[in-house]
Formats: structure tokens, C-alpha cells, sequence
């Protein structure tokens, strides 16, 4: 969430600077400057919404977490990565992995969904996706007594609506 917010306020900052080198050009009549940098402000206009958006639905997940780890191996079909990041959290809305959102429940009935969720002694496994594309999240969940697992399923089940398997407890 960190990563997001600092792009964030780099596009505020680069946005107010066009803006301000827009408005000394055109004081000082350089029309062809002052539409240059109205074009590289309205960009960056656009990255900084952009961006935005996207700290606000880090923070909704961040603010609604279940369970945060230190890292996860994210799986689809025909390929395989590990992303080691300062944290991964899964919330009622989404599951935040470093600076990448996935969102669930945006769309209805037809968009991206949390469809199943096992839990063993070591690792969490989540599966969401859409008609198009299913994604599988192992995270290493930390978490020792049985109480605190029971805990993060009734969570899951609660905000979801998902069951989650509990095996080897």
C-alpha cells in the first residue's frame, strides 16, 4: 500500500508542476508551450484518478482485513510465480498483494468471484476468477492454534459467503 500511495502523491506532484510551468508560459505568451504542457497535465491528471482509485481500494481491503501474511505464490493456468512482498492481506472486498488489487463481488453475478478457500497446518489456499480467467493463491498463514484458523473461516464465511475447508486440524 506503501508503493501506491508514494506513485500516488509523485503524479500530484508532477500534475501541479505542469500545471504551475503551463501557467508561467502562458503569462509569458508561449502558446505552443503552454498547450504542451496542458496535454502533460491533463495525463497526468488522469494517472493521478487513476491512482487514486486504486489507494482507495488498497485501503477498503487494508481496512477490511481477515488475514494478512508475508508473501504468496499466485498460480494460473500454464504459469507460476511467487511474489515475495512486504505484505499480502485477504479482505471481505479483495486480496492485496503488494501494489496489485484483486477484487471480488465488483461485478455481479458475471464478474471476478472468491470461489473456494482451503486451509491446512501450514498454507491458505484461495481460488477467484471470472468465466475467463481462475487464479490460485497459496499463502503461508502462520497461524498455530486451531481457535485462530476457525476464526479466519467463520471471517471468510461471514464476508464472503465462502466455506472454507479446513483439513488436517
Amino acid at each position: 500500500m506503501k508503493s501506491i500511495r508514494k506513485r500516488r502523491n509523485g503524479y500530484a506532484l508532477l500534475f501541479s508542476a505542469s500545471i504551475c510551468l503551463a501557467v508561467w508560459l502562458g503569462a509569458t505568451f508561449m502558446l505552443e508551450a503552454v498547450f504542451a504542457f496542458g496535454a502533460i497535465s491533463l495525463i497526468f491528471l488522469l494517472l493521478l484518478v487513476r491512482q487514486s482509485r486504486l489507494l482507495y481500494d488498497a485501503t477498503l481491503i487494508w481496512d477490511n482485513r481477515i488475514l494478512a501474511v508475508p508473501s504468496a505464490l499466485i498460480s494460473m493456468p500454464g504459469r507460476q510465480m511467487k511474489k515475495d512482498t512486504e505484505e499480502t492481506v485477504v479482505s471481505t472486498f479483495g486480496i492485496l498483494i503488494g501494489s496489485e488489487i484483486y477484487r471480488w463481488g465488483l461485478d455481479g453475478v458475471h464478474g471476478v468471484r472468491l470461489h473456494t478457500a482451503h486451509i491446512d497446518q501450514e498454507r491458505m489456499y484461495l481460488t477467484f476468477g471470472d468465466a475467463a480467467q481462475t487464479m490460485r493463491v497459496e499463502l503461508l498463514h502462520g497461524m498455530t492454534q486451531k481457535q485462530a484458523v476457525l476464526d479466519a473461516a467463520q471471517k471468510l464465511l461471514h464476508e464472503t459467503g465462502v466455506t472454507a475447508d479446513i483439513i488436517g486440524w
